[in-house]
C-alpha cells in the first residue's frame, strides 16, 4: 500500500484548502478506513478526520464544522476539504489507511504541509 498526499500550501486565516490522497493501484482501497492526521511543530500527531469503508465519519472537535472528509473509491482517493482555516491548523497533514475505523491504520502517506498565516 502506497499513499500519496498533496494539496498543502500557504493560506491566510479564513481561507480554504483541499487535500488529496491517492492510493497505489494494488491497494484494496474500498476495504480500508481512510483518515487524516496532522502534526504541528513540537506536538504529537493527532487525528483530524476518518471515514470508514461504509462512509461513517469521525472528526476531532477542533475541526468539526470546518473540515469535511470524503472518498472516491473508484479513484482510490480520499480528500480533506478545509474551510475557515485558523493559524492553529498549521501542521503537516498525513493520510492514513487501515482495516479498522476505530483505530489508527497501518499505512501512512508522506505528509503535506499546511501553513495558515494570521
Amino acid at each position: 500500500v502506497q499513499l500519496q498526499a498533496s494539496g498543502g500550501g500557504l493560506v491566510q486565516a479564513g481561507g480554504s484548502l483541499k487535500l488529496s490522497c491517492t492510493a497505489s493501484r494494488s491497494t484494496p482501497f474500498s476495504a480500508f478506513a481512510m483518515g487524516w492526521y496532522r502534526q504541528a511543530p513540537g506536538k504529537a500527531r493527532e487525528l483530524v478526520a476518518v471515514m470508514s469503508r461504509l462512509g461513517n465519519t469521525n472528526y476531532s472537535d477542533s475541526v468539526k464544522g470546518r473540515f469535511t472528509v470524503s472518498r472516491d473509491n473508484a479513484k482510490k482517493a480520499v480528500y480533506l476539504q478545509m474551510r475557515s482555516l485558523k493559524p492553529e491548523d498549521t501542521a503537516v497533514y498525513y493520510c492514513n489507511a487501515g482495516t479498522s475505523y476505530r483505530s489508527t491504520g497501518e499505512y501512512w502517506g508522506q505528509g503535506t504541509e499546511v501553513t495558515v498565516s494570521s
